[in-house]
C-alpha cells in the first residue's frame, strides 16, 4: 500500500513570534542595537507586521546597504505569503553581504517552498560553504536531495546533520523516510525511534514511526504511534487514512462508523493525499471517490528530474518490447498470479523483459520468474531517473505496470513516460491510477465494464472472459493435513474466509455470525494475522452471542500447505466492498465453492 510520509524541513525560516526562536546565527544584536531597532523587533515580535515592516522600510532609507535590515523583510515577506519577495529581500541580503550564511540559508528554505530544488540546493550548500557545522541546512539540503529523488546523496547529508547534532529530530525522521522508502525498515525503526526520543512531542516523528511499525507488521503499536502523533496535534489530520487502516487489520470496529464517514470527507475534500489503496476498502466508497483519491495521489507524482522521454514511430517488422514493471517479482501472490503468464507470451512476435525494484528473495518463485523472461532487469540499485533511463534505452514499446498504489511502488518511473505506451494491469491493484502517463488499464467487462469509463483515468482495454491469469502448475505437493492437525472440528460445516482482516466489515462479519447460528456444529476458519486481531474478533463473536471457540484461526504457512487446507473446508464467504481476488481462484482452483455477490465497485467485483 503506497502511505504517505510526514516529511519536514527544519525551521523554515527564523520566525520571531513570541513561541519561536530567533536564528541562533542572525547577529541582530551586534549589528542593530539602537532603540528604534528595539521598537521594530517588538512589533515583529508581537505579530505586529504590517506596521513592522513599514518601520523596517524607513529604517532601509537611511541604511540602505545593511544586510540584515533587508534579511528581516525576507523573513517577514515570507511570513505574510509573499514568496517570490522574500527571495528578492533575501538575494538583496546576500549581495550586500556574501558571507553572511542566514540569508542564503532561509533563500533555501522559501525555494524549497516554491518548488525550485535546484536553487534550494544550491542555497543550502552556498550556507555550508559558509558555516560547516550548521546541521539545519544539512538537515534541509537532504530533503531537497531526496526530493530530487538523489537518494545517495540525501542520505549523506543527513547523516552528516546527525554527525553534527545527533538529537537533530528532522534529520533523524527524515532519514528514515528515505530507509522506509528503500526498504530498510529495521533502520527505519531505529532512526525514527530516536527521532521520537529526542522530542516525544514531535508529531510528524511519531507519525513516521508509526508507518515504519506498520511495514514491519507491528500493527498495536503503529496505530498507537499513529494515535499519539494526532492527539498531540489534534489539527494534524493527514495520518486518519492510515490510522482507519491499522483499525481495521486490527478489527477493532468501536470507531468503524465515524473513521468510514471522516476518511470519505476526506477523499471529497481532497485536501490531503490519501494511499488510494485504502479508499478501495472504505464502506461506501463510489467509484468516483475511487478516482478521486488517485487523481490528488498522483498530482504530486513526478518525474525524476523533470525527466519526460520523446520517442520516435518502431519499424513495423520489429518484434514488439513488453516491459513489465513490478516489486512483486518474487514470492507474492502477484508472482504466483502472472509466472505462467509470463512464460506463455508468443516470442515469435513479442520480447519481454521483467524491470524489478523488490528484493530477491532467493526463492523457487523467484528463479522461476527469472527464467520466464527474455531478459530480467534488477532496478533497486538504480534511482528512478536512471530506472526510467535504462527502460527507454533498452526500447520498450509497452510499459505495463503490475504494482499500481501498493507497497513499495516506485510511480515516478513511469512519470517519465520511458515507453511510448504504458498501462496498468491491474492483478496487483484492482482501480485506476489516475495519472496522465498511464494510457490503458488492462481489465474485463465484470470488473470495469464500459459504463464506468468515466471513473477511470485510463482507457479500459478488455481481455476476455477474464483479466486475472493463474498458475495451472500450482499444486497443493504432497500436503494432506487432516481437520484435526488444522484445530477444526471432525463433523460440521467449516465456513472460510482467507481475506486479510482488514476486508473484514462489521456488516460481514454479522452476517457469518448469523450463518454460524443457524448452523449447528458449523465453524468459522479465518487466516490468523495478530494475536490482536484474533481476539477482537472473538470479542465481537461474543457479542453476537456466538461461541468465541467457534472462529478458528489458521497460522500463515507455505503455499503448497496453503492450498492442501481449502480441501478441509465446505464453503468460502467472500466480503465487500473489497472481495477475494486471488484468493477465490485459490479456492476455485482447489475445489471449494465461492460464495459472494458483486459490488459497485472494481475491487468488489
Amino acid at each position: 500500500m503506497g502511505k504517505e510520509i510526514y516529511a519536514q524541513r527544519h525551521r523554515q525560516l527564523p520566525h520571531l513570534g513570541s513561541k519561536d526562536r530567533l536564528s541562533r546565527h542572525l547577529p541582530m544584536e551586534d549589528c542593530l542595537t539602537r532603540p528604534t531597532l528595539d521598537e521594530v523587533l517588538a512589533k515583529h515580535r508581537a505579530g505586529m507586521l504590517p506596521q513592522a515592516e513599514r518601520l523596517y522600510l524607513e529604517l532601509v532609507e537611511t541604511e540602505p546597504d545593511n544586510p540584515v535590515l533587508f534579511h528581516l523583510l525576507g523573513v517577514l515577506a515570507h511570513q505574510t505569503g509573499r514568496k517570490e519577495l522574500a527571495v528578492e529581500r533575501m538575494s538583496r541580503a546576500v549581495a550586500l553581504k556574501p558571507d553572511f550564511p542566514e540569508p542564503h540559508y532561509n533563500m533555501g528554505c522559501v525555494l524549497h517552498e516554491l518548488g525550485r530544488l535546484d536553487e534550494a540546493v544550491a542555497a543550502y550548500g552556498r550556507t555550508i560553504a559558509l558555516r560547516p557545522d550548521y546541521a539545519d541546512a544539512f538537515a534541509n539540503l537532504g530533503l531537497a536531495l531526496r526530493d530530487q529523488d538523489h537518494i545517495i546523496a540525501a542520505i549523506k547529508a543527513l547523516q552528516r546533520a546527525i554527525a553534527l547534532r545527533p538529537d537533530h529530530t528532522e534529520a533523524l525522521s527524515n532519514l528514515g523516510l528515505i530507509q522506509l522508502k528503500t526498504g530498510r525498515v529495521a533502520e527505519a525503526i531505529a532512526l525514527l525511534r530516536r527521532a521520537v526520543a529526542s522530542n516525544p512531542r514531535h508529531v510528524k516523528a511519531n507519525a513516521n514511526l508509526g508507518l515504519a511499525l506498520d511495514e514491519n507488521g507491528d500493527i498495536e503499536a503503529a496505530a498507537e504511534a499513529l494515535e499519539r502523533a494526532m492527539t498531540l496535534d489534534p489539527n494534524f489530520t493527514e495520518p486518519l487514512a492510515n490510522l482507519v487502516h491499522l483499525r481495521r487489520k486490527l478489527c477493532r470496529w468501536d470507531r468503524f462508523e465515524a473513521d468510514n464517514t471522516c476518511l470519505l470527507d476526506q477523499v471529497r475534500q481532497g485536501e490531503f493525499r490519501i494511499p488510494p489503496f485504502i479508499v478501495l476498502h472504505a464502506q461506501g466508497a463510489a467509484a468516483a471517490d475511487h478516482l478521486a483519491a488517485a487523481r490528488r495521489w498522483a498530482a504530486e507524482i513526478k518525474p525524476p528530474d523533470g525527466l519526460i522521454f520523446q520517442h520516435t514511430p518502431r519499424s513495423a517488422d520489429e518484434k514488439i518490447h513488453l516491459g513489465y514493471l513490478s516489486v512483486d517479482l518474487r514470492n507474492h501472490p502477484v508472482g504466483f498470479l502472472v509466472a505462467e503468464l509470463m512464460e506463455r507470451h508468443d516470442r515469435s512476435r513479442f520480447t519481454i523483459t521483467a524491470y524489478s525494484y523488490g528484493e530477491d528473495d532467493g526463492s523457487p518463485m523467484r528463479r522461476r520468474l527469472e527464467a520466464a523472461f527474455d531478459h530480467f532487469v534488477d532496478l533497486r540499485s538504480m534511482d528512478d531517473a536512471a530506472a526510467a533511463h535504462r527502460i527507454h534505452a533498452d526500447g520498450v514499446d509497452i510499459l505495463v505496470d503490475i504494482t499500481g498504489y501498493t507497497t513499495g511502488a516506485r510511480t515516478a518511473i513511469l512519470a517519465a513516460r520511458p515507453a511510448p505506451i504504458q498501462a496498468s494491469f491491474a492483478v496487483g491493484y484492482p482501480g485506476t491510477l489516475g495519472a496522465d502517463f498511464i494510457d490503458y488499464l488492462i481489465a474485463d467487462p465484470a470488473v470495469a465494464p464500459w459504463q464506468q469509463q468515466e471513473f477511470f483515468a485510463e482507457r479500459i482495454v478488455h481481455l476476455p472472459h477474464s483479466y486475472l491469469p493463474f498458475d495451472t502448475r500450482r499444486t497443493p505437493g504432497d500436503h494432506h493435513p487432516t481437520r484435526a492437525q488444522c484445530g477444526l472440528p471432525e463433523d460440521g460445516v467449516v465456513f472460510c474466509c482467507f481475506h486479510n482482516a482488514f476486508k473484514i466489515t462489521p456488516p460481514f462479519f454479522q452476517i457469518w455470525m448469523r450463518v454460524l447460528k443457524a448452523v449447528p456444529g458449523s465453524v468459522l476458519w479465518l487466516l490468523q494475522t495478530t494475536p490482536a486481531t484474533a481476539d477482537n474478533l472473538r470479542r465481537e463473536a461474543k457479542l453476537q452471542g456466538v461461541d468465541p471457540q467457534r472462529l478458528i484461526f489458521a497460522e500463515r504457512v507455505g503455499v503448497e500447505e496453503y492450498l492442501a487446507r481449502h480441501r478441509l473446508a465446505d464453503l468460502y464467504l467472500d466480503v465487500l466492498p473489497y472481495n477475494a481476488h486471488g484468493s477465490a481462484l485459490d479456492c476455485l482452483w482447489m475445489g471449494l465453492p465461492v460464495l459472494t455477490c458483486a459490488g459497485e465497485t472494481f475491487p468488489g467485483r
